[in-house]
């Protein structure tokens, strides 16, 4: 991490979200990257391996020094994942804590062309650096209808708390939601988080994954309760919709056995995306096209203006010219 970004860390209010501390440190770690100035492939792929390390040292970091504790300077591991737990934790992972953890980074890595990838896309397609694209996609990354979606699942178990609260719960959910107009029903607030797809009909293949491994770990590290909420309100979501689970849905039962809480949880698929933005980056670069969607006009029809407005805009033309 170069030590600007660090000395940047210290000065974040504790409180700040920890995306937008990921988000501003790869800004300035753009203005201290050696290769910053240029794009050519061999810089780009330098880049890409400074940002593969410079995110979850940042994420763990961060995590760190929010909550009082001095960020881990050093770290002996040999696994991505080991050595990401090491400086989130002080202390090397446990054999089968980095295992688990290294099948999460890897399911996160890359899916298609997802909001925040696609927004990595576009922005290598205008031909700026690969630290502004990584900006773009960490900030896409942090809404509640992408990444963030895996905090509200996390939270949502947590306020259950109870497997026997499950069922009622959907219930006043699906209930509340079905007395909304269409446009409310857009708000991610109302939705019950770890549900539904914009690909899939079916459940998520990698949600199938992650389900053996919640069920593991939370046996491992005595948090069974949480994942037999999530088994109840998985089963109420099956008898009563047709929505596909998602993998925000286990993910977030995981990473409640790693220790990792609510509001940390879409850092940590950053921690694991960030490969497949560099990999879909540099595919950008290397065959580069500017993406520029067009858009079609829906609004009022053309309508002539009244005298009073024509007047006032001849005049501002006229004056314009003038001067």
């Amino acid at each position: 991490m170069p030590p600007a970004v660090a000395d940047l860390l210290q000065t974040l209010p504790h409180d700040a979200h920890p995306l937008d501390a990921l988000r501003t440190a790869v800004s300035l770690a753009a203005t201290r990257d050696p290769d910053a100035r240029s794009n050519e492939p061999d810089a780009n792929l330098a880049k890409a391996f400074r940002l593969m390390t410079l995110v979850p040292e940042t994420v763990a970091a961060w995590q760190r020094i929010r909550t009082g504790r001095a960020a881990v300077s050093t770290a002996a591991a040999t696994s991505h994942a080991a050595y990401f737990l090491e400086l989130l934790e002080g202390r090397a992972p446990s054999r089968e804590v980095a295992r688990v953890l290294d099948l999460v980074l890897t399911l996160h890595a890359d899916h298609e062309l997802n909001a925040s990838t696609f927004a990595a896309r576009v922005g290598v397609a205008t031909l700026t650096d690969l630290h502004a694209a990584i900006v773009a996609a960490v900030a896409t990354l942090k809404g509640p209808r992408h990444g963030g979606a895996n905090e509200d699942v996390l939270a949502m178990l947590l306020e259950i708390g109870e497997p026997s609260r499950a069922e009622s719960y959907i219930e006043a959910r699906l209930g509340a939601r079905a007395g909304l107009s269409k446009h409310e029903r857009g708000n991610p607030r109302v939705r019950v988080p770890g549900f539904g797809h914009r690909v899939y009909r079916v459940d998520d293949a990698r949600a199938r994954v992650l389900r053996g491994m919640a069920k593991s770990m939370a046996e491992a590290t005595g948090r069974q309760q949480l994942f037999e909420v999530a088994e109840r309100v998985y089963d109420a979501m099956r008898a009563r919709t047709t929505l596909p689970v998602n993998v925000d849905f286990f993910s977030a039962v995981v990473y409640d056995a790693l220790g990792i809480p609510p509001d940390f949880c879409t850092s940590i698929f950053a921690v694991g995306r960030i490969a497949g933005w560099c990999a879909h980056a540099l595919e950008q670069y290397a065959d580069n096209r500017l993406i520029r969607p067009r858009a079609d006009y829906i609004g009022s029809a053309p309508r002539p203006l009244a005298a009073d407005q024509r007047r006032r805009m001849e005049t501002s033309i006229a004056s314009s010219s003038k001067s």
